[in-house]
């Protein structure tokens, strides 16, 4: 393989559901479109019809095809027929880069990848977090198991790719300064994505959009948005949209609320058809990364309100004052009342457009991670590429 020819790159991953999905799908796309050979190994166990549909549609773009198998959130015994299988799959696919995303991804990007380099073979293996074991503190029996598992397999890997400046402030902060390269690169998104999206004329007064679990805050969304009707004065409407563990629960809290009338909900869909249906989108998560659907909905012409947490701070401005306080329903409703009250002071908030767009860019992302990846396999000389494919062995 020349050093500017075609690579061999396989995304793994757990859960094809959220940011990580999306983050994989457009890496595919783009890489692929540039040349370069993709594939997708993650789990079999989550996502349903929606994540399906979406499968379908990056399929032309996975000329190294799509392997699913079980991978459970925690760990457990099962992940080692997981792994097992996993080092089988991706030793016949014989791969340039294993990026792996999240933990678990993660963990069989660097083991197996570390696997194949036993035998002087070049791979380039990449952790991204995405958050994820990010969240968790020492203080805990569990999250000093998981951050010392991180720790432990730093070393197996070549480079440390995060999505925000956050990230890497929190992998350092809970992990340690990283023994391996490091790099920060902004989620982006597709050009496609930077197109106005007008609400309906019946559309809510807010909308919910994102996994249906604790920590992207329902429940505050749910208790933000009644308050917010009693600071108004008079009824407000809204949609909680997506799919998740915690579904039941939420339907049954805007019930007990007294909100059924009020509070809608919908299943998964894209967020440019979400976009349509309310006039300003909230995204009260406890714990984030850099979530896509900040980036979509400002992209969309959609006003935000969003938790001070994560990245979210480096997209809004950390002087914000669309930010709220996670958690904290009665600072979240603050925001919401003035948005209801003078919504072009929250339009006004929002960045502005040409930089937004020149940072938060997919093909900017795609193209930085390429490079990367190029610079990790360059640095491996003396090595071969996978399984001594015709004409690769370097000098």
């Amino acid at each position: 393989m020349a050093d500017d020819g075609a690579l061999r790159i396989i995304h793994c991953f757990r859960s094809p559901i959220g940011g990580i999905f999306r983050h994989v799908r457009d890496l595919a796309e783009f890489h692929t479109k540039a040349g370069h050979d993709v594939g997708i190994i993650c789990d079999s166990l989550t996502g349903g019809s929606f994540e399906d549909a979406l499968f379908d549609e990056i399929r032309p773009y996975l000329s190294l095809g799509l392997v699913r198998m079980p991978i459970s959130r925690s760990v457990d015994l099962r992940d080692i027929g997981a792994f097992r299988k996993s080092y089988h799959e991706i030793k016949g696919l014989q791969p340039d880069v294993l990026h792996g995303h999240g933990a678990k991804g993660g963990a069989i990007a660097r083991l197996i990848g570390s696997a194949l380099r036993v035998n002087r073979y070049r791979v380039a293996r990449l952790y991204s977090p995405h958050g994820g074991s990010l969240h968790y503190t020492s203080r805990t029996a569990a999250g000093l198991a998981i951050l010392t598992a991180e720790r432990l397999l730093e070393r197996r890997g070549d480079a440390l790719t995060f999505v925000c400046d956050y990230e890497r402030d929190a992998y350092i902060a809970r992990v340690g300064t990283p023994r391996v390269r490091a790099e920060r690169i902004y989620n982006g998104i597709h050009d496609r994505d930077f197109e106005i999206v007008y609400p309906r004329e019946d559309a809510v007064d807010f909308l919910y959009i994102g996994m249906l679990r604790d920590l992207k805050g329902p429940d505050v969304f749910i208790e933000a948005f009644a308050q917010t009707e009693r600071r108004v004065g008079r009824p407000l409407s809204a949609l909680i949209i997506g799919d998740g563990p915690d579904r039941a629960k939420y339907e049954q809290r805007v019930v007990e609320s007294g909100l059924g009338r009020r509070i809608g909900l919908l299943p998964a869909m894209k967020a440019q058809e979400a976009f349509a249906l309310a006039r300003t989108v909230v995204v009260p998560s406890r714990a984030e990364a850099l979530p896509y659907i900040v980036l979509e909905a400002i992209a969309a012409g959609r006003p935000v309100i969003a938790s001070r947490v994560g990245g979210i701070p480096e997209v809004l401005g950390r002087d914000s004052p669309a930010l709220t306080e996670p958690g904290d329903a009665a600072s979240l409703a603050a925001v919401m009342t003035q948005a209801m009250n003078d919504p072009v002071w929250l339009r006004k908030a929002m960045p502005e457009p040409v930089a937004f767009r020149k940072t938060f860019s997919a093909r900017t992302m795609s193209e930085a991670l390429l490079a990367l990846y190029r610079d990790i396999l360059v640095s491996q000389s003396g090595k071969t590429r996978p399984f001594g494919a015709p004409g690769t062995r370097q000098p």
